[in-house]
């Protein structure tokens, strides 16, 4: 019989999952079957998010962006993701890690090129109050506003 968890511990499972994204269209359909699992809110964590994700084959993580403020990192548990940067492609396989440090303009997304699921951890700086995103391939920007966070595009005419 399996032992019952109680808090602070959790089986990450029984967190529900977040599907796709908030971005506007068209730029959520290449995100559209992503599943994050937010363990960081489930635990409580206030200074630093941390997601278990999932990304089906052909599912990117984000659009390629980078942050004015907040820190990144990935840690790939299971399956084989395709790292894309500013300086180009690389594979990273289970057990592999990346890190994106804020306020360095180095555009960064995964990508599932493989036939199979891949799953891997995100932890990241919570800094919703004064973080900008940039995605360098297309027309939109996270800006702060009065109202929080808002989609822009780079002329600054909201979605």
């Amino acid at each position: 019989m399996a032992n019952k968890l109680r808090s602070p511990a959790l089986d990450p499972q029984t967190v529900p999952p977040r599907p796709g994204s908030s971005y506007p269209a068209p730029f959520r359909a290449a995100v559209a079957s992503r599943e994050k699992r937010p363990l960081g809110d489930a635990t409580g964590l206030t200074q630093f998010g941390v997601n278990l994700v999932e990304l089906p084959p052909g599912c990117w993580s984000a659009q390629r962006h980078w942050h004015t403020h907040e820190d990144e990192f990935v840690y790939v548990l299971d399956g084989e993701l395709a790292l894309v940067t500013d300086a180009g492609e690389q594979v990273l396989g289970a057990g592999m890690a990346a890190g994106f440090p804020a306020g360095k303009p180095d555009g960064h997304h995964l990508i599932n090129r493989s036939d199979r699921p891949a799953v891997y951890l995100e932890v990241g700086t919570r800094r919703e109050d004064v973080d900008e995103v940039d995605y360098p391939d297309i027309d939109m920007v996270i800006r702060q506003g009065p109202d929080g966070q808002r989609f822009q595009r780079k002329t600054g005419e909201p979605y």
